[in-house]
Parts: structure tokens; C-alpha cells; sequence
């Protein structure tokens, strides 16, 4: 079994250590003796994107966001929709949750039309939102992580939210929710990297992407002893703070 990982705009989208999420999913995949396949994919680069199963993109600046505008018209954009739709699994962290969806307006009134393969839109906050995180999912269990936007993130039909914040701001500090989920694609403001903590969503994302090209996810069990401790004492340092 191999599966082919891409990593898109590490050359912009590459704050906070975003890269350990690739790290982490080859490193998974290799203890389990499936191989990886990473590849970089950056800005100005119109390789096909059609053979890989796995996309990630990690966050960046407003201003860096904007810059990728004119890169996504050229047929990037086009592309990273058809794989939305033909069902390959996506990570995108921060930034590279806010392209895809339809908009990012700033504060000045300038707007950015973004990808628009998810139904969000985003508008620039008063402030920043800096802080742990923890989050609780459905399928994955609590999450824990590190925010750090200004961007109020909003979910539109078709789109339902990874979890529920239960410390942190989330989404957009309304309504309560955190990321975004859209067929196999998972958005989240959390930072970390995110999946280095919390190998339960790791592996999810790995099975998705060995179901949909195999038809069947041999995943071995791995000894996450260590890592399951320190997720555990993440989450109970930050609510023994807010006691």
C-alpha cells in the first residue's frame, strides 16, 4: 500500500510548525509499513494534482493569503475543487481553511474570492484570538490545540462543524463551533500541530484516504501510550485553569 501526500503552498502556508501534520501522517503510515509519498507543491507550480490522495494546507498571514488569489486562477484552483469532489481527504489548518471556502473580507471592505469548495465565509475580527484549544468532536474525541486568527470563520449549507469548542474561540466566538467538515475534507483553526496530538484524527484521515484507494484501511494498532498521555494532561491542565 502507498499513499501519495501533497503538501500545498509550504513555501507561504507555513506558520506555527503546520508541516509536523505531514510529518506525523508519514510517520503513522511507516510504522505501519505503507509507504508515503510526500510532495510539495508551491506557489507557481501547475503539476497535476490528480494522483494524490492526500492534500494538506497549512495557515498563513492576510496578506499572504491574498497573494494566492492569482495562483488559484491559473488552474490550481480548478483542480483542488475536482478533488474535493472526487472525495480525497483534506487537512487544511488556519489560512488554508479560509481559501477554501467562498470569501475573506477584511476590515477596509476588501474582499478576497477565495475557492469556494466548502460553503464558509470569513470576515476580519475586531481582534485577535489567541489561545489553547480544546474541542469536542463526534467521531474523534476531545482535540486539543493552539489558535491564533483574527478571521471569524461561518458555516454555510452542506458544511457541518468538526466540534464544538469547549476552550477557546473557535469558529468565530458565536456560535460554538470549531472547523468545518465537507465529504472528506477536515478545516480547523487549530494549530499544534494539531496531529501530532491527537493521533485518533491522524489516523482517521489516513484510513479515509486507504478506503477510498483500496477499498480497505489496514491500519495496524500502534502504541500511542505516550501520546495519549500527553493529550490527556493537555486537556486536564487547561480546565484545572479555568477553575
Amino acid at each position: 500500500m502507498k499513499l501519495k501526500i501533497c503538501h500545498l503552498y509550504p513555501d507561504i502556508l507555513n506558520l506555527y510548525g503546520d508541516r509536523g501534520n505531514v510529518m506525523c501522517m508519514q510517520k503513522r503510515l511507516m510504522w505501519r509499513n505503507i509507504e508515503a509519498e510526500i510532495t510539495q507543491v508551491p506557489y507557481g507550480d501547475n503539476s497535476s494534482l490528480s494522483d494524490f490522495d492526500i492534500f494538506f494546507i497549512g495557515g498563513g498571514q492576510d496578506f499572504e493569503l491574498g497573494l494566492l488569489i492569482s495562483d488559484l486562477k491559473t488552474g490550481k484552483g480548478d483542480n483542488i475543487k475536482a478533488a474535493v469532489n472526487d472525495g480525497k481527504s483534506f487537512l487544511c489548518i488556519c489560512g488554508g481553511y479560509q481559501i477554501m471556502g467562498r470569501s475573506y473580507e477584511l476590515r477596509d471592505g476588501t474582499k478576497y474570492d477565495y475557492l469556494g469548495a466548502l460553503a464558509v465565509h470569513t470576515v476580519s475580527g475586531k481582534s485577535r484570538n489567541i489561545g489553547n484549544t480544546i474541542t469536542d468532536t463526534k467521531d474523534y474525541g476531545a482535540i486539543v490545540g493552539f489558535e491564533n486568527h483574527i478571521g471569524m470563520t461561518y458555516l454555510d449549507e452542506g458544511v457541518v462543524p468538526l466540534g464544538k469548542i469547549r476552550l477557546g474561540f473557535g469558529n468565530n466566538g458565536e456560535d460554538g463551533t470549531e472547523g468545518a467538515i465537507y465529504k472528506n475534507v477536515i478545516c480547523t483553526y487549530q494549530h499544534g500541530p494539531v496531529l501530532p496530538k491527537n493521533p485518533v484524527l491522524c489516523d482517521a484521515i489516513l484510513e479515509t484516504a486507504l478506503k477510498r484507494k483500496y477499498g480497505r484501511a489496514d491500519l495496524a494498532p500502534l502504541d500511542d501510550t505516550f501520546e495519549n498521555e500527553a493529550h490527556d494532561s493537555v486537556i486536564k491542565a487547561l480546565m484545572d485553569r479555568q477553575k
